[in-house]
C-alpha cells in the first residue's frame, strides 16, 4: 500500500463518526456494562503484603522475585537546565520494549480500529479504552504463568496478512521512567478478524470524538494515535460533505499544509540541537535507601514535603486479566497536573507553542513537550520552586482574552500510576500574543508536529497524548 493511501485512510477514518455497528452513544453504554460486568477490585496495601515483590536488602531498590516486569531504584541528578541543578529521586527502572498496538480493518471502504475495553488497577473509573494489545515484554513472554495476551500472534509473527501502518519507537514520562520506550504500532489485517469479548470496532473519528470525555481513552491508546499521519493537501479527497466548524477546519490545514510556517523544518531542527548541546543532564543510579529528602514507612515511600508523587502498594483483583489477581507496586501523584498547548494563528495557519524539556528519564537529554506541563509539584506562584512560563493562560484563560478549544481530564497509565489524572487543554490565543516568544519554546505547525513524531525520541508523551485529541469533524 503506498504512502498516500495509508495516509488517505486513516484520513477518511478519521472524518468518519457514523459506525453501523456500534455508534459512539451505543459505546458508553457497551463500557459502562464492561464495567460492570467485571469483577474488580483494587485495594491499597502494605509493603509487606505484596507477594514475588520485595526491598533489596542491600540497596532498597523495590524488585520482582523474577527479576522481570520493572523495579523502583534511585538516581541522583545533576543538570544546568532549570533552577534546580541537583536532586535524587526513586525512579521506574523498566528497560523492556513494549508493545502497543493497534489492528485496524478496512470494513465497507471505511478503516476501523479493534480497541479494548481494559481494566488496569491504577485507573480512575476501572475500565478505559485501550489498543488491541496492550503488553509489557513480561507480560507476552509469560513470566506471570498466565495466559499469552490476546492477538499478540498478529504482532509477532510475519503474515500475509498483515500491512504495517506505522511502527515507532516512543517514549514514556521522563520524570517518572528511566530512559522507557515503547513500540507504538498500528497494522492492517486483510482476513477476518474475530472480535472477542471486550473488544470492539471504532472509526479513528469515534475515538477522538470519546477524547471529549474525561478519562474514557487510556494513555496507551492516546500515544498511539497521536502518531498517525494524515497527508498533505492532496488527502483533502478524502472529505465529502463533511460538517466541520471554523476552528476543525483550521487545525486540518495546520495538519495538511506544509507552506505556511513560521520556521523551516531545518530551523527547528537546529533549535533542538542547540538546546541538547547546551542541556547537560548527568544520571546516576543509586540505592533507593540512599535518596535524600525521601521517606518510607508501611506503606508508602514519600517526599518529606509530601510533594510529586509517592509510591504505594495495591492488591489487584481484576476478573477478565491474563491472571486474576496479583499484588505490585503503583505510583501515586500528589496532586492532579495540567498540561497545555497555546496555539495560535501566524500566517493564516495555527502554530502550537512547543516547549524544550528536560527531564531525569529522558533517553535523549531534551524532549518537545506541551506549552505547559506541571505533572507534579504545585504549579501556582509562590508554591513551586520555579515559575512554570504561561501558567495564567491556562489557570485563567478569560483574563487574557483567550478561548478554551479543548479542555478535558485524562488518566496517566493505570498499570503503574494509581489514578493520577492532569486537566489536558489547548488554548487559543489572539493577536495581542507576541509571536516572539522565550528562547526554550518555538512555534511548530501540526504538519511539522507531525513530522517529527515519525522519529524516536523527539516528542514526549504528554505531548502527544495531548495531540491525539486534536479532531477534524
Amino acid at each position: 500500500m503506498s504512502k498516500g493511501a495509508v495516509e488517505h485512510s486513516f484520513l477518511k477514518s478519521a472524518l468518519t463518526l457514523e459506525n453501523p455497528f456500534l455508534s459512539t452513544e451505543g459505546f458508553m453504554e457497551w463500557l459502562a456494562a464492561k464495567k460492570a460486568n467485571v469483577n474488580h477490585k483494587v485495594t491499597p496495601i502494605k509493603f509487606s503484603e505484596m507477594n514475588h515483590w520485595g526491598f533489596n536488602e542491600t540497596t532498597g531498590n523495590l524488585e520482582h522475585d523474577s527479576g522481570k516486569f520493572f523495579s523502583i531504584e534511585g538516581v541522583k541528578v545533576k543538570t544546568n537546565w532549570g533552577n534546580v541543578s541537583e536532586w535524587s529521586q526513586p525512579i521506574i527502572n523498566q528497560p523492556e520494549i513494549g508493545f502497543l498496538g493497534i489492528i485496524t480493518k478496512k470494513i465497507d471502504g471505511v478503516l476501523y480500529f479493534l480497541m479494548q475495553a481494559k481494566i488496569e488497577p491504577g485507573n480512575i473509573n476501572a475500565v478505559q479504552l485501550s489498543p488491541t494489545l496492550q503488553a509489557t515484554k513480561s507480560n507476552y513472554t509469560q513470566v506471570h504463568q498466565g495466559t499469552a495476551p490476546l492477538y499478540l500472534e498478529y504482532f509477532i509473527n510475519d503474515r500475509a496478512d498483515v500491512t504495517v501502518l506505522l511502527d515507532q519507537l516512543q517514549s514514556e514520562q521522563g520524570a517518572r521512567f528511566l530512559k522507557k520506550r515503547n513500540r507504538n504500532i498500528i497494522i492492517e489485517v486483510s482476513s477476518n478478524v474475530e472480535v472477542k469479548e471486550d473488544f470492539c470496532w471504532l472509526t479513528l473519528g469515534q475515538i477522538k470524538q470519546l477524547l471529549t470525555h474525561d478519562n474514557v481513552i487510556n494513555m496507551d491508546t492516546r500515544t498511539v494515535i497521536s502518531g498517525i499521519p494524515f497527508g498533505d493537501l492532496d488527502t483533502l479527497s478524502a472529505i465529502n460533505d463533511v460538517t466541520q466548524s471554523d476552528h476543525e477546519q483550521a487545525l486540518l490545514k495546520s495538519e495538511l499544509d506544509d507552506s505556511n510556517a513560521l520556521h523551516s523544518i531545518e530551523a527547528i531542527i537546529s533549535w533542538i540541537t542547540k538546546h541538547k548541546s547546551f542541556a547537560e543532564l548527568d544520571v546516576q543510579n543509586i540505592p533507593l535507601n540512599s535518596i535524600s529528602d525521601w521517606h518510607k514507612d508501611d506503606t508508602s515511600l514519600y517526599h518529606q514535603d509530601h510533594k510529586y508523587f509517592s509510591v504505594i502498594a495495591v492488591k489487584a483483583e481484576i476478573g477478565n486479566r491474563e491472571v486474576h489477581n496479583w499484588t505490585q507496586p503503583l505510583v501515586k501523584s500528589a496532586q492532579e497536573g495540567v498540561i497545555a498547548f497555546i496555539i495560535k494563528k501566524i500566517n493564516g495557519t495555527i502554530h502550537f507553542l512547543v516547549q524544550a524539556k528536560l527531564e531525569s528519564g529522558n533517553f535523549d537529554i531534551i524532549e518537545l513537550a506541551p506549552t505547559v506541563q506541571c505533572l507534579t509539584g504545585n504549579y501556582r506562584k509562590g508554591e513551586n520552586e520555579y515559575e512554570v512560563d504561561f501558567i495564567d493562560y491556562v489557570l485563567n484563560p478569560e483574563s487574557k482574552n483567550a478561548t478554551v478549544r479543548y479542555a478535558t481530564f485524562q488518566s496517566e497509565e493505570g498499570g503503574r500510576f494509581f489514578k493520577e489524572q492532569n486537566k489536558n487543554m489547548i488554548i487559543e490565543v489572539g493577536d495581542e500574543f507576541d509571536v516572539t516568544v522565550p528562547d526554550k519554546y518555538i512555534w511548530m505547525t501540526l504538519n511539522q508536529i507531525k513530522t517529527f513524531i515519525k522519529f524516536n525520541n523527539y516528542l514526549n508523551i504528554q505531548s502527544r497524548s495531548l495531540l491525539s485529541a486534536v479532531k477534524f469533524v
